[in-house]
């Protein structure tokens, strides 16, 4: 059965499927001897496919992985840093990373939870923003927003040329005028480009930190209570990936109709 070539290429695990459509555009990908064309649809039983100039096979494709990361400050969440930064990928041994790529983003300056899989399809359906899967953050904003703000935060914000979604907004630690800072809670089922931040800013409340504690239904937090230390990872349990299929499947039911464009996330 065709199917198109990134796609292909995500689900034996060589990288996202917007990972494969830049491997393809940079003509790191032949087809049959010649080089790959974004869009074009092979038979994995009949075509041959070329990455970096190895012939690749289905028995090629690497077990699938899961893994929840607590992301330093200062580490990179891509595969690969122009500047040569560290990068989340340097926190995994050489054997986890065949394919593994991060599932969305948090910017340099963040902490926090961060998913990271090698399988694309997975990659794809959990950042589609038509499936809406609500991330919980501790935000430390300078100064003292009053309520109004807050309550302007909670219907949405102008972000350029469009609204940003509704989002929970609750204190959780008041105003403290030693540090001209205040933590609130922010509970987001969109993930715009450093939304988060832009929105601080634009409302004159500036991001002095911020931390991803939860994705959809996984937790840095263990049901026992124990925080999963920063820079290490752990496997998400079957439960874990379960429940995140099970929550793309729903909210993509209840969103068919809607059409957002697509825009990487970071906050």
């Amino acid at each position: 059965m065709e199917v198109r070539l990134q796609k292909l290429l995500s689900q034996w695990g060589i990288a996202s499927r917007r990972q494969a459509e830049q491997l393809i555009l940079a003509g790191q990908v032949q087809l049959n001897g010649q080089t790959a064309e974004l869009g074009q649809k092979v038979d994995p039983q009949r075509d041959q496919i070329t990455f970096k100039g190895r012939l690749l096979q289905p028995i090629d494709r690497p077990q699938r992985v899961y893994f929840l990361l607590h992301k330093p400050q200062g580490i990179v969440s891509t595969c690969k840093d122009p500047q040569n930064r560290s990068t989340v990928l340097d926190l995994f041994p050489p054997t986890h990373r065949q394919g593994l790529h991060p599932v969305g983003r948090l910017d340099v300056e963040s902490t926090g939870a961060l998913l990271l899989t090698n399988d694309g399809q997975f990659t794809f359906a959990l950042t589609h923003p038509r499936h809406h899967i609500p991330k919980i953050y501790q935000v430390w904003l300078q100064g003292c927003p009053p309520q109004s703000v807050l309550e302007q935060w909670r219907q949405g914000v102008w972000l350029e040329d469009r609204k940003t979604l509704p989002a929970h907004i609750q204190i959780l630690k008041p105003y403290q005028r030693r540090t001209n800072s205040i933590c609130v809670e922010v509970i987001l089922e969109e993930g715009r480009n450093r939304q988060i931040r832009r929105i601080a800013e634009q409302l004159g409340y500036p991001v002095r930190r911020l931390h991803r504690s939860e994705i959809g239904s996984v937790s840095l937090h263990s049901p026992s209570g124990k925080l999963l230390p920063q820079g290490q990872y752990r496997s998400l349990t079957s439960a874990e990936i379960n429940s995140l299929r099970h929550m793309i499947k729903v909210r993509s039911n209840i969103s068919l109709k809607r059409s957002i464009p697509y825009e990487s996330a970071g906050n």
